[in-house]
């Protein structure tokens, strides 16, 4: 298949699914008040893994799934993944008990992680260089509207349907879905050197699980428990056994010397900074839409919507400047963490004008910012490992919504209700946001050249350094 052959249907089909899977993430916070009270009768800690359970396997398998697309067939990949997608949102909406719920969440889950990177790939490898910049520009304005979706569908649902509602439209949704992909989506060449290596997916997936669930679960258990620090002594562990695992393996999931490269780590952190920032937001955005201005949930769902606009009028001007990324990342995060201490300063008698336009600036800096990042970390490996890439640079994403979440609950937790804690708390993750800005604009700072690491016959890693 030529790289030329992208078609606009083939853009919008794959869109849609990572917007679909994406939505996910979010729309699950709105329905929490209705799932505590359903006849599910669920306990906080049950609540807490229903929403938890998707992040934490989607982001867990990111990486090996990433792989097996790339090894095994990428169409083929997100087909299967849009399949698991689908099984667990019906196993959710039928489930008897929080058990079987919570089950249907991580199949989902397990579904979502096959679809993120195998989208993302099969545009790398049908769009031509010149179209690639603009079509991974489309590919993360859908994680966006994702989010925002996410966030509409979960109020609507809220306040006019069910929970199980929400979770079966899902499933002929992934159908219609799988059938457009089917139609529009050619198969592309898969990679002959690529490798599951199955100890490697085991420690590097065991030791992400360990990592998230620490960063997750240490606001409700407090940081110093002993679950909590087991957890990070644990993730630390496997994830060390995986590195010198790679570096010994002639076929490695992955080689861990690309990160290396300056501008990896820095596109890497970049990506996670504008998650952190994304999700602190998102975090308090419902509770105080709701609980301070007294929207229900419906309106809490729309008053997000000044997001996607902001980020679809933004990736315009990412898309002219796509020659300077350091200025144009530098910007765009430096924009998320001034709208978050804009954000910082509302309280209940604040108009909704002035908060939609603080949403509006962390909107532009989102949508300055992630296309390049995006570009700069799944281009860091060769054509062939692009879906492997689209992994690293999600785990990232996932991992920095994830302890976005955990620090802003961390500080709201210490005070004595959201109208005095939510200001501390986004003032928090504002400072955060902007001292990664800067280590991410030094990380990015000269002229990048590609050039290749070996190791072994089939090691072969494209990779960014500094001039």
């Amino acid at each position: 298949m030529p790289s030329h052959a992208l078609k606009r249907s083939t853009l919008l089909a794959l869109c849609a699914c990572v917007l679909v899977a994406q939505s996910m993430v979010a729309a699950i916070n709105l329905l929490i008040p209705q799932l505590s009270s359903s006849s599910l009768h669920p306990s906080h800690s049950e609540i807490l893994w229903t929403v938890d359970a998707y992040v934490i396997v989607f982001a867990g398998l990111l990486v090996p799934a990433g792989a097996l697309g790339d090894r095994h067939g990428r169409k083929g990949a997100l087909l299967a993944g849009l399949g698991l997608f689908a099984t667990g949102a019906a196993t959710s909406a039928l489930a008897t008990g929080p058990a079987v719920l919570i089950a249907g969440r991580g199949l989902s889950g397990a579904g979502a992680a096959l679809i993120t990177p195998a989208t993302l790939s099969i545009l790398m490898q049908l769009s031509g260089p010149e179209h690639r910049a603009r079509s991974m520009a489309a590919w993360t304005l859908s994680i966006g509207l994702g989010g925002a979706a996410g966030n509409l569908g979960g109020g609507l649902a809220g306040q006019f349907l069910s929970w199980r509602a929400l979770f079966a439209v899902m499933v002929p949704l992934a159908a219609v879905l799988a059938a457009a992909v089917a139609v529009t989506t050619p198969r592309t060449e898969r990679s002959a050197s690529g490798n599951l290596d199955p100890l490697g997916t085991v420690l590097l997936t065991a030791g992400l699980v360990a990592v998230l669930f620490g960063i997750i679960e240490g606001p409700a258990h407090g940081w110093t428990a002993a679950r909590i620090l087991g957890a990070f002594a644990a993730g630390t562990l496997l994830i060390a056994a995986f590195t010198l695992h790679a570096f010994r393996s002639a076929a490695p999931l992955f080689d861990p010397r690309v990160f290396a490269s300056s501008r990896l780590r820095a596109a890497s952190l970049g990506t996670a900074t504008g998650f952190f920032g994304l999700f602190s937001l998102f975090f308090v955005n419902s509770q105080y839409l709701q609980e301070l201005k007294g929207f229900g949930a419906a309106v809490t769902g729309v008053a997000i919507l000044p997001l996607p606009f902001g980020m679809a009028l933004s990736q315009r001007l990412a898309g002219r400047w796509a020659d300077r990324p350091r200025a144009v990342i530098g910007t765009g995060l430096a924009l998320i963490g001034l709208g978050l201490l804009g954000v910082s300063t509302v309280d209940a008698s604040t108009p909704y004008a002035v908060y939609a336009c603080w949403l509006l600036v962390i909107s532009a800096g989102t949508g300055l910012s992630m296309p390049a990042l995006t570009f700069g970390v799944v281009t860091s490996l060769p054509p062939h490992q692009a879906g492997l890439g689209s992994g690293l640079g999600t785990t990232a994403r996932e991992t920095g919504a994830a302890l976005g979440v955990a620090v802003t609950g961390t500080v709201l937790s210490s005070h004595a209700d959201l109208a005095g804690g939510m200001g501390p708390a986004l003032r928090t993750t504002a400072l955060v946001v902007l001292a990664a800005t800067a280590l991410v604009v030094v990380g990015y700072g000269g002229r990048a050249r590609s050039h290749s690491v070996a190791s072994g016959p089939d090691r072969v890693l494209s990779r960014s350094a500094r001039s």
